[in-house]
């Protein structure tokens, strides 16, 4: 999967050259014997049984391919994860095929079903020496095998075809696309130089030899376009231009189509017809890719669990309407981009759904007399954005799958039904745009939402700086050197300003000096609040409990000429009709 952000190299599909390759000693070794080739194949053919069991799997070309794909090839190391699956920081054990000891729990690994870590932040894959990894996040990965071939088989591969492969990862769908469709046709594009050296150079182990380029895959590759078949291993904000451009008559893509949360994903399917015109719809499913290079994504972090498992600050309502059923698909995606930022906790036995930016969540069980108690904290009513979703669902037909529209200017959006019970919502105006995925960290407290830790190029000063509120009740003079001022549109951001986001710069908090009435204070976090004017409301400043800084609104301080913003933070949740500012922070 194309998970990473890298430095782009530029987009060519030539080989590196021989003499730069790193010989790669992760094969499986030629003394293993046929023990570990039979252990292997029966590896394969136990997880091919189960996607058959689990209905994911067909007999026909996909299935065939899929039992003959050696994975051990393709993923000769793959990352075991050590700890709690919420450790802060995470810790993963690289696991080696040449490795006997680590033979067994490679072969469960790879061999499982589920995905496969095998990049840790965007290292060289060829030539790794096994060692534990602590904290970082996993940048590539082999994507579940369920959904995996599932897709494979909705793409109908069949020979002879042009085929995208988009987000090459670990090889495995250009290692199919090849034994079905020929490796003449097949193209794997992957923005990280590391992953396409490690796949060019493996999968010509099993014999294949496909063209294997180093580009942004949004670009698609046009130099062998048309393609009759395209396909997408990570989740996007909209459809790129480049792929329905890329598109042969006849011709199909998949893609997943997702915002920041992982709960409801969507796929896009997108079709060219005998005249050349592309049509698409989004449908809605139960699994979809992981975000891509595009943007991060939400999750539940512990401290957010703790407080809905511990019921803290909920109110309880009894009802006899209870959530919309999990397989309401078409709802629940509905409800992910019409009231955006909310995750559901699936592992829980009962409803569970909250809102990582703002803290609010929403609970539902069923009681023994047939109703539900409903609980619900926070900011956000989610017990009523879900009821609205549902009523706004079925005024409009109750649909599984939506229009998408691709307009000539660019816009994007999404529509089901008609007339004025109509369910639609636009797309962002570009794909999100952040460098990693990232892996589960504590909940962030105000200095790790909003401040950063790199030093801006602001000057030093020891002038003091003079601010206030609208009022002008409550003021201040801060001295010291002022770091990083930049824009923030988090949740927290927008619903206190009433703006799309605020403006913030930190300085030391023993240069801070209040002249007139102190700030009110209120928590936005159990340990880091926020100030306000009590007479005006202005927004003056937040502090983290424990902090050795203060962030103040550039606004409180007149927004003085030489604190320019150098970065946005909370870039997913911007609204899409401002520009965002660039990053300049480095």
């Amino acid at each position: 999967m194309d998970l990473t952000a890298p430095r782009i190299p530029p987009a060519v599909p030539v080989p590196l050259p021989k003499e730069s390759y790193v010989p790669d000693p992760l094969v499986p070794p030629a003394d293993a014997g046929v023990a570990l080739e039979e252990r292997a194949a029966a590896a394969r053919a136990e997880l091919v049984a189960g996607l058959e069991a689990a209905g994911h799997l067909h007999a026909g070309p996909v299935r065939g391919a899929f039992l003959a794909v050696r994975r051990e090839v393709l993923m000769p190391q793959a990352y075991a994860r050590r700890g709690r699956s919420d450790e802060t920081p995470p810790r993963w054990d690289l696991l080696d095929w040449a490795v006997p000891a680590d033979r067994d729990e490679l072969l469960g690994l790879l061999y499982g079903g589920e995905s496969v870590p095998v990049q840790h932040d965007g290292e060289p894959v060829l030539g790794r020496a096994p060692a534990p990894r602590s904290g970082g996040s996993m940048t590539a990965m082999s994507s579940t095998a369920g959904m995996t071939v599932a897709l494979l088989q909705r793409l109908g591969l069949r020979p002879g075809q042009r085929v995208l492969d988009v987000g090459t990862g670990a090889g495995v769908t250009a290692a199919v696309a090849c034994r079905i469709a020929g490796d003449a046709g097949v193209v794997t594009v992957d923005r990280d130089e590391h992953v396409t050296a490690a796949a060019r150079e493996r999968l010509a182990l099993l014999g294949h030899r496909p063209t294997v380029v180093t580009g942004d895959g949004q670009h698609g590759w046009p130099a062998s376009a048309d393609y009759d078949r395209i396909f997408v291993s990570y989740a996007v904000t909209r459809v790129p231009d480049a792929w329905s451009q890329q598109l042969a008559v006849g011709g199909m893509a998949l893609a997943t189509l997702s915002t920041s949360s992982p709960s409801w994903p969507g796929l896009a399917v997108l079709t060219r017809t005998g005249s050349g015109r592309v049509t698409a719809r989004l449908e809605a499913v139960r699994l979809g890719h992981r975000a891509g290079n595009g943007w991060s994504q939400l999750y539940l972090k512990p401290g957010l669990r703790g407080r809905i498992e511990a019921a803290d600050g909920g109110s309880t309502r009894t009802t006899h309407t209870g959530p919309p059923p999990d397989d309401a698909r078409g709802l629940w995606l509905a409800l992910d981009h019409l009231h955006p930022g909310l995750v559901r906790n699936w592992a829980a036995d009962h409803l569970v759904i909250g809102a990582p930016d703002c803290g609010s969540w929403v609970t539902a069980r069923l009681g023994g007399s047939g109703s539900w108690t409903v609980m619900v904290c926070g900011p956000r009513d989610i017990w009523a954005e879900i009821q609205d979703t549902a009523t706004r669902w079925q005024a409009a037909g109750s649909p599984s799958s939506y229009r998408l529209h691709l307009e000539p200017d660019g816009t994007q959006w999404v529509s089901a039904g008609s007339g004025p019970p109509e369910l639609s919502w636009p797309l962002p105006t570009a794909l999100q745009q952040a460098t990693t995925v990232p892996s589960p960290s504590p909940e962030p407290t105000l200095t790790q939402k909003e401040s950063h830790p790199v030093a801006s190029s602001t000057p030093a000063s020891t002038t003091a700086r003079s601010g206030g509120c609208l009022c002008g009740k409550v003021q201040f003079t801060v001295t010291g050197e002022p770091d990083y001022p930049h824009t923030c549109s988090c949740r927290d951001c927008q619903g206190l300003s009433g703006a799309p986001m605020m403006s913030w710069v930190s300085f030391p908090l023993d240069g801070l000096a209040w002249s007139g009435a102190e700030p009110s204070w209120h928590y936005t976090w159990p340990d880091s609040k926020r100030g306000f004017c009590p007479s005006c409301g202005s927004q003056i400043c937040a502090l983290d409990d424990g902090a050795t800084s203060i962030a103040v609104t550039l606004s409180a301080l007149g927004n003085p000429p030489d604190l320019v913003p150098v970065n946005q933070s909370f870039r997913e949740t911007a609204v899409p009709w401002l520009p965002q500012v660039p990053d300049t922070s480095s």
